[in-house]
Order: structure tokens, then C-alpha cells, then sequence
């Protein structure tokens, strides 16, 4: 009997999945994947009236919640909002987990975004995705996760707000079409009831949900879906080229020509 797909979204904070990959990730549970969804940090920035502490122990609550929803396992690393860095500690912590979870496909944030914690949870996913079949590299760990067999199919979300920092579009290869478990993102996105004030008071954001649909919206129109969420493969070497996605999900994928190079 063979062993169901093991997946693992990692994302910079709580809810960052929930708005970038969710549906899909409800597709690959449809089928029997085990999911883990991961984030650097507990958002421990993303208040203007609780503490630092206060907000995160809620943040925290509001993701496990999301991601029981899903049926998924979830992990916060603890690392802090606005210092996820690209260093030896980080890459450790982020190595383990990858090891631990010892997934077939990861989605992570796109490697350009509006803002570095997101860029940087991206090539730290790189990084762990590529040598955490290296036994070498230890973490330090007490009871360090073995080293995993293979390298993982890695795919990068849609930035937030579908451009890069110039405001250029970043198109998607790959697009999935996420019309019968919209509402289930929805759902797993308003579990994040914490972020509703925040996002309104710090990016003028009047309701997480609007801005969701709005990029599942463009991103559906691309390839004749209603609602759809898009990825990039990452393709370079020593990483698989077959686009497993596709294979998981057949014609719920649709993709799309590539352009030349892109952010």
C-alpha cells in the first residue's frame, strides 16, 4: 500500500497561507494528502492594541484552529515579525522541520513580495528543500529528524497583491482551480479574526475576505476559471522537473505559457 503525499505550506506568518495556497491545499486533503502548514513566525507585529505576547498566544490559536479546519498539523517556528533572517540558526530551525515532515511537495512564498519576511521565509524554504537530503548538515538539533531521501517538488504562491515591490505582475505557470472549496478558504481565512483591524489600520485593508476573492478572481481569469490560486515551480537544478501539482490535481490545473524570466 503506497504512502498518501505528505505536503508542507510554509509561510511567514498566520493567515499568509490561508490567503495564498488554502484551496489547493484543501484540494490535496480531498485526495488524501497529509498536510502541515508551517509559519516563521507566531505575528507577533500584527496588533496595535495587545501586546506582543498577547497577540501571539492569539494568533496562534486563531492558525490551529484554521488548520484543523483542513485536517492539517501545524507548527509556528517562533521566529519574530520583521526579523526572519537568512542565517545559520534559521536555516537550522527551517531545515529541521522540512526533515521532520520529510514532505513530497512544499509551498512556500514567492521569492519576490512585498515585504522581506516573506522573501526570505522563500529561499530559507529553498535552502531546507535542496539539502535536507544531505547528511552532512546537522542542526544541532537534540533528536535531529533524519536526513530525508529526496529533494521535494517546490512551489511558490502568488505574492500578496500579485505584483512585485515596482508594482510589476508576476504571472503564474500554473494556475488551480479552487471553485468548489472557496468557501472552505474562506472559512480557514476568517479563523484570522484578529487580522480584520490590523490590516485595515496598517495596509487600508477593509476585509481580508474582499482581497482574497479579488486575487482568486485575477488569477482565474487567466486561464477561464472562476476562482483560482497560482503557483511557480521552482526548476533549477538538482530540484524534480516533473510538475507533480498537475499530476495530484489533473484538469483542476491549467497553466500557462512561460514569458521569459520573471521575478
Amino acid at each position: 500500500m503506497s504512502q498518501p503525499l505528505r505536503v508542507l505550506a510554509l509561510f511567514a506568518h498566520p493567515d499568509d497561507a490561508e490567503f495564498l495556497c488554502a484551496g489547493t491545499l484543501n484540494l490535496l486533503a480531498d485526495q488524501g494528502a497529509v498536510v502541515h502548514m508551517a509559519t516563521m513566525t507566531a505575528g507577533d507585529c500584527g496588533s496595535t492594541i495587545l501586546s506582543a505576547r498577547d497577540i501571539s498566544r492569539l494568533r496562534l490559536k486563531e492558525a490551529q484552529r484554521s488548520a484543523h479546519l483542513l485536517g492539517a498539523q501545524f507548527t509556528s517556528l517562533k521566529e519574530k515579525d520583521l526579523l526572519v533572517f537568512y542565517d545559520r540558526r534559521t536555516v537550522c530551525k527551517v531545515m529541521e522541520l522540512v526533515r521532520r515532515v520529510d514532505p513530497s511537495l512544499v509551498f512556500t512564498h514567492s521569492p519576490s513580495d512585498y515585504m522581506l519576511d516573506h522573501e526570505t521565509t522563500s529561499r530559507l524554504s529553498q535552502t531546507a528543500c535542496f539539502a535536507a537530503m544531505a547528511p552532512n548538515f546537522r542542526t544541532g538539533a537534540r533528536n535531529p529528524a533524519k536526513a530525508t531521501r529526496a529533494i521535494p517538488h517546490l512551489y511558490y504562491s502568488q505574492p500578496t497583491g500579485i505584483t512585485d515591490i515596482l508594482g510589476k505582475e508576476i504571472i503564474p505557470n500554473l494556475c488551480v482551480n479552487i471553485d468548489k472549496v472557496l468557501e472552505r478558504k474562506e472559512r480557514m481565512l476568517a479563523c484570522h479574526e484578529s487580522q480584520q483591524a490590523w490590516l485595515k489600520s496598517q495596509q487600508g485593508l477593509s476585509a481580508t475576505q474582499n482581497t482574497m476573492r479579488r486575487m482568486a478572481a485575477w488569477t482565474g481569469a487567466l486561464v477561464d476559471f472562476q476562482w483560482a490560486e497560482g503557483f511557480r515551480q521552482h526548476l533549477g537544478q538538482g530540484f524534480p522537473q516533473n510538475d507533480l501539482l498537475s499530476a495530484m490535481l489533473g484538469e483542476a490545473v491549467r497553466k500557462l505559457a512561460s514569458k521569459g524570466p520573471t521575478a
